[in-house]
């Protein structure tokens, strides 16, 4: 009796769509993360967002450097660049030029590139920490309230369905315009960026709050927490060691969408004029001014309006294919 001249079983396996492999090397061995990324690094999209995010995180970070290579000090003024009539730049598009990569602002002369540069420190430092803050708060009260149900549960959900109708916007603008110039040892924009960071944050803890306390209640149910149960584990354990991990996917999925929408919160606010204060660069700040030159002078309104649209696009692009890659069949 002769062999087989090759072996059909690796022909019959059975395939994942959203991974490429054969099912059987789908699941030998693969976390949920490790799984999650393979299906990202099929998302182009998502990888774009992914880079230039990272991009902007690194112009943020490196900025002093970039602006002394490329750029001038960003409260530099360059009077010898604006027409003294008009206050508009010399040139062309705003006075763009190999010395100015983006042109100088009207009236001041100040370099644009650099402010922009500056700018996306205030914007991502802004959006980072406030969604820290929500998500600190929102995955703790959320997971509390989800868990141990009862009083704790409907006092926290009427917290959340409170501050969900409260009008956050009217409510930051009054609060920065009352609080004082100097507080926690901060001065001036030191104050009011400390002040939006906490503000937003906490009136954006109830949107993923309510997504931790849904996945706890069901969570709470599962096999592996009812025999965690039985072998006698105390509540912190299941609520650190059995609940927590697996709320990873959708608290990661939801800051990243949560980034770009405080992002725009600081840019309104600094648009209209409670946001950070001159001369810090700021790009909500940037557009208020442009305001008043952009018929004469387009390009101050279009380089900081672009610089806003590629940042949130990149953030919600790379955040919807986080949530692809960890719920591949979930509705959007």
């Amino acid at each position: 009796m002769t062999a087989p001249l090759h072996d059909t079983s690796a022909e019959t396996a059975p395939v994942d769509p959203a991974l490429g492999v054969s099912a059987d090397k789908a699941i030998e061995g693969r976390s949920l993360g490790r799984i999650a990324w393979t299906r990202l690094k099929r998302d182009k999209l998502a990888l774009t967002g992914g880079i230039i995010v990272l991009l902007l995180i690194a112009v943020a970070v490196f900025a002093p450097l970039i602006v002394g290579l490329l750029g001038h000090p960003p409260d530099q003024h360059h009077e010898d660049k604006i027409d003294p009539l008009f206050q508009t730049p010399i040139g062309t598009l705003g006075g763009i030029s190999g010395d100015h990569l983006l042109g100088v602002e009207p009236g001041n002369g100040r370099d644009i590139f650099s402010r922009i540069v500056y700018g996306a420190r205030v914007s991502l430092l802004v959006g980072f920490l406030s969604a820290m803050v929500a998500v600190v708060v929102g995955t703790v009260l959320g997971a509390l309230a989800g868990y141990f149900g009862g009083w704790l549960d409907a006092a926290i959900s009427r917290v959340m369905d409170m501050l969900l109708a409260f009008p956050q916007l009217l409510f930051i603008i009054s609060l920065i315009s009352v609080v004082p110039s100097q507080m926690f040892g901060l001065t001036g924009t030191g104050v009011r960026l400390t002040v939006m960071i906490l503000v937003i944050g906490f009136f954006g803890w109830p949107y993923i709050g309510r997504i931790v306390r849904g996945q706890t209640l069901s969570l709470r149910e599962r096999e592996y927490v009812e025999a965690a149960r039985s072998l006698g584990a105390g509540r912190r354990y299941i609520l650190f060691k059995e609940l927590l991990p697996n709320l990873i996917a959708p608290i990661t999925v939801y800051t990243t969408l949560m980034i770009p929408t405080n992002i725009l919160t600081e840019a309104a606010l600094s648009f209209l004029g409670v946001g950070v204060k001159p001369p810090t660069a700021s790009w909500g700040q940037m557009l208020s001014q442009a305001v008043r030159y952009y018929e004469a002078d387009p390009m101050f309104m279009v380089v900081p309006g672009v610089a806003i649209f590629i940042t949130v696009l990149s953030f919600n692009l790379f955040g919807d294919g986080v949530r692809d890659a960890f719920d591949p069949k979930g509705t959007r």
